[in-house]
């Protein structure tokens, strides 16, 4: 993407309405929908035991360990732990269904040391459904409207809990959005393909979530929303974040620049400049001044990099009305998926973000290309491809780690059992000839239509191999990343490791599975020519796409350039 072509807003849905849950009697704040502009992590620290009666002067204290753990689910570190006003707080949380859609990710084996990775979607919603909405974001005719997740960063947090990264999708990324329910209205969205911020509105944040498993192979344990309030309210609570500017900008409506918003308002003058409330909105949803969605996105990360600096350099144990008031604006600015949705899970889930320093977080945008049907739409370059591996195999964005061999104690992992199973399964597999298989052409991918005719070549070669009874399910139109054989109860696990070795199927990819009633053999995206599996390589620490746009978060030196039509 160049900073020469302004992509359009994109299409705002009128006619799928979608509920969502009104937040009425919080100290005054308004009703609003769930989304979020950024953010995520956090360094807790202490385990915040308190025992017996506590004076005033006590609770003061405890509220000084406790901000910074409700704080490290928003952004990946700082200090502190305990918790404060548990019920008060746990009222403050907004939550909802982990999954609203038809997805069949799977959690990753677990390492040599039994750990596995930790996922997090978090989610920028434009929602208009408050007056604090509507005066922040405009458009109050609007304000009936979907709601649109425009921004979406997924966190990953390594097995051993030593890097991060995170990767952003551009709102007007076209994908496959698989059928998901409204679980407030029991509303029902068949299938699409539709640029991904749509997704809120067919079955709220789980919807986007089962559409980013589908999109990247990977399994997402959380998600995390907020509005556009939210983030006003956060940045005025941390005490403004810096950012940096190259030349003066003023994102303001331009004669004969397309687009619906006509700009975030921002404006600045060149070089360092600490932004908090509605500037900080304003910095986190400027587009066209950047030039790109893409470039917005970069804008977004230097934000969130220089929010985890801020936090991690301030004494935040001298202030006790600031600290509680972190910890109030964390509570009242998440919507969270309901398995995390209480200040004891966010301060688990904040213990294991702790131990990431700022110099192993790494921030990226996916690589795209414009889509061939409407210029202002994006779609996943291939070079996504590898980012998605990365993220399923655990493999570090950068290179400052040590080597050390991935797998589950088992050699390279290779060998090692398919999610849904513990351990390696004891029983044998039948004769070739007397296995039942199925075989699905799943291989259209993001980019790419599908191969016809995979599903009948794969099938003859399992026949030619002694697998008599194999057959071309002709019912499959899905979509798969990675090829997989899905088995249905543990007495078939022997038969579907069989048909994977057969064909050269790594055993990582044999996987159980409620969706089938017997050995299926899914060709995914990754296998589009020949009978045999081609061998996959495997990504190595730092290895990323040149087009990622990577940005390490202890990087002071960015600053963002401003397109030219912008600047005063």
């Amino acid at each position: 993407m160049t900073q020469s072509s302004v992509r359009g807003e994109g299409t705002r849905p009128d006619t799928v309405r979608h509920a969502r849950g009104r937040r009425a009697g919080r100290g005054g704040r308004e009703e609003g929908g769930t989304g979020g502009q950024g953010g995520s992590g956090g360094h807790g620290g202490g385990d915040g035991r308190r025992s017996g009666r506590r004076r005033a002067g006590g609770r003061r204290h405890r509220a000084l360990r406790w901000s910074a753990t409700t704080l490290a689910v928003l952004i990946l570190g700082t200090a502190g732990a305990g918790y404060l006003y548990y019920q008060h707080l746990n009222g403050n949380i907004d939550k909802g269904e982990r999954s609203s859609g038809d997805s069949k990710a799977h959690k990753a084996e677990p390492n040599a040391a039994g750990q596995t990775p930790l996922n997090i979607l978090l989610l920028g919603s434009d929602s208009r459904a408050s007056d604090a909405n509507v005066a922040l974001g405009g458009g109050k005719d609007h304000r009936d409207n979907p709601p649109l997740a425009d921004v979406q960063m997924l966190i990953h947090l390594a097995a051993d809990r030593k890097s991060a990264a995170v990767v952003s999708i551009p709102r007007d990324t076209r994908v496959d959005i698989p059928a998901c329910e409204d679980p407030d209205t029991g509303k029902k969205f068949p299938a699409t393909n539709d640029i991904i911020n749509t997704s809120l509105a067919r079955g709220g944040a789980g919807c986007t979530l089962a559409a980013w498993e589908n999109l990247t192979g990977v399994y997402i344990d959380h998600w995390m929303t907020i509005d556009f309030a939210g983030v006003v309210s956060m940045a005025d609570a941390i005490g403004g974040v810096e950012v940096c500017v190259n030349q003066n900008v003023w994102d303001r409506p331009l004669p004969g620049v397309p687009g619906g918003s006509g700009g975030s308002g921002l404006k600045m003058t060149a070089g360092r400049k600490k932004v908090q409330g509605e500037q900080a909105l304003q910095w986190l949803r400027t587009r066209h001044a950047w030039g790109s969605d893409p470039l917005r996105a970069r804008a977004q990360h230097m934000y969130m990099n220089s929010m985890i600096r801020t936090l991690k350099s301030q004494n935040v144990f001298t202030d006790a009305g600031r600290l509680m008031d972190l910890a109030e604006a964390a509570t009242k600015s998440l919507t969270v998926s309901e398995e995390i949705g209480t200040v004891k899970k966010l301060y688990d889930l904040g213990t294991q973000l702790k131990t990431v320093p700022t110099d192993r977080i790494t921030m990226t945008t996916i690589p795209t290309v414009e889509d061939p049907e409407d210029r202002n739409h994006l779609l996943p370059a291939s070079d996504a491809d590898k980012m998605w591996a990365m993220l399923r195999d655990d493999v570090s964005f950068d290179d400052k780690g040590t080597k050390e061999k991935k797998g589950t104690g088992k050699g390279d992992g290779e060998d090692a059992a398919g999610d849904g199973a513990a351990g390696q399964p004891s029983d044998e597999p039948a004769a070739d000839a007397e296995i039942g298989v199925r075989v699905q052409n799943a291989t259209r991918s993001a980019t790419l239509g599908p191969v016809t005719g995979r599903a009948g070549a794969i099938a003859g070669s399992l026949v030619e191999k002694g697998f008599a009874k194999a057959t071309t399910d002709t019912s499959a139109a899905h979509s798969e990343e990675r090829t997989v054989v899905r088995y249905p109860s543990d007495e078939l696990a022997g038969d579907a490791r069989r048909v994977a070795e057969a064909m050269g199927i790594p055993a990582n990819s044999v996987r159980k599975s409620a969706d089938v009633s017997g050995i299926t053999l899914v060709v995914g995206a990754d296998w589009r020519e020949g009978t045999s599996y081609p061998k996959q390589k495997t990504p190595e620490a730092g290895d990323l796409p040149e087009t990622s746009d990577a940005l390490n978060g202890s990087d002071t030196s960015k600053c963002m350039d401003v397109y030219k039509p912008y600047r005063w």
